[in-house]
């Protein structure tokens, strides 16, 4: 038994503190599970689909605004359920909330 095998890490989703053996076993058991992906009304997000804007938003570092009903094509998932990654013209490494925007 290894000195991390006593350490107790607090687990989010239940709200309790667990030992970090049985966090490392939880996280194993995540990591085949699919994220679901969801825009702002609920429709389930996949690579490659085409989402719309649904406000404007302030790209941070591009100096540029990215107006309400832009059309972006051909996201990607990125993990995170709350985050797509996509390309836009100009805009090299865009990630997106997926509240901001709904599919097409």
């Amino acid at each position: 038994m290894s000195e991390n095998d006593d350490a107790f890490v607090y687990d989010e989703a239940s709200g309790e503190w667990i030992s970090a053996a049985d966090a490392r076993t939880k996280a194993g058991a995540d990591d085949g599970a699919a994220t679901e992906v969801r825009d702002s009304v609920g429709n389930l997000l996949a690579d490659g689909d085409q989402v719309t804007l649904i406000k404007d938003l302030t790209v941070k570092g591009a100096g540029q605004t990215l107006k309400r009903g832009t059309l972006i094509k051909s996201i990607r998932l990125t993990g995170d359920p709350q985050e797509i990654d996509c390309r836009y013209d100009g805009i090299k490494g865009l990630v997106l909330r997926a509240e901001f925007v709904k599919k097409r």
